[in-house]
């Protein structure tokens, strides 16, 4: 069940200031198919479970090899998947509807209970990217439905080098730099390394303050419902009546 849309990208151009290194394919935004086959998905589909009503139709942006996807479906939820990259979706279950294309094109032309925008997203270093995807997830949403975004935390690019191991798994994340650009964005370098492989990824991040986050949001017509996690990373939004900032209030809950 897979569709591909029509996108000014094209499907094989890498995205500027975006690289990755290490066994496999590479995607447009520098993220090595093998590499996230391998990572953990932790209890990420539990917190989805328990913010979203049951049975709920859900548009996953990014859904990569189908990490949450598969969960999220053994569960009962109905998941479109959606990803800019031919291999990630190819990995992705055949009994999963999955349509190829960058999230800021996306025109389903359809409207979802649940809007997911995980993996730091919404961290992208162009802003303008940022809006369409924030557009892409307003666009889709139903009135009543939600959409659920994924944050950096506090100290993401302060807190560097570090290093920490992927729970469950033999391997070994490592954070090692992120350099601001001067364009308040920072260019990030990242490292995993297992026994069998080792590969790197280079992406553009725009650090965001919790202001900074809701006014984004606001221009695109959404607003902060509640915070799910005490860290903040895992947010529910609401779609509002107007965009801008004077639009305050989500349509319903």
């Amino acid at each position: 069940m897979s569709d591909e849309l029509p996108t000014p990208q094209g499907p094989t151009v890498r995205r500027e200031g975006y690289d990755g290194t290490g066994p496999g394919a590479i995607t447009p935004d520098g993220c090595a198919v093998e590499l996230w086959s391998r990572l953990p998905v932790g209890d990420i589909p539990d917190l989805i479970e328990g913010a979203v009503p049951t049975g709920a139709r859900i548009l996953e942006l990014g859904c990569g090899v189908g990490r949450m996807t598969h969960p999220l479906t053994d569960r009962g939820f109905t998941v479109t998947a959606v990803d800019e990259s031919a291999e990630m979706l190819a990995r992705v279950r055949e009994d999963v509807r999955t349509v190829r294309s960058p999230i800021e094109h996306l025109h389903l032309g359809e409207r979802f209970d649940v809007v997911m925008l995980a993996s730091f997203l919404v961290h992208a270093g162009d802003v303008a990217v940022r809006q369409g995807l924030l557009e892409t997830c307003r666009r889709h949403v139903t009135d009543d439905g939600c959409v659920l975004m994924q944050r950096e935390g506090e100290d993401w690019h302060r807190n560097v080098p570090r290093e920490s191991r992927l729970a469950g798994t033999d391997g070994v994340a490592r954070m090692v730099s992120s350099t601001p650009n001067g364009d308040g964005s920072n260019t990030v370098l990242a490292e995993y390394e297992f026994p069998d492989g080792r590969w790197t990824h280079t992406f553009r991040s725009r650090p965001l303050s919790t202001e900074e986050f809701e006014g984004a949001l606001a221009e695109a017509g959404l607003a902060v419902e509640r915070y799910l996690t005490e860290d903040r990373t895992w947010v529910r939004a609401r779609r509002l009546t107007t965009k801008g900032p004077g639009a305050q209030s989500p349509i319903k809950g």
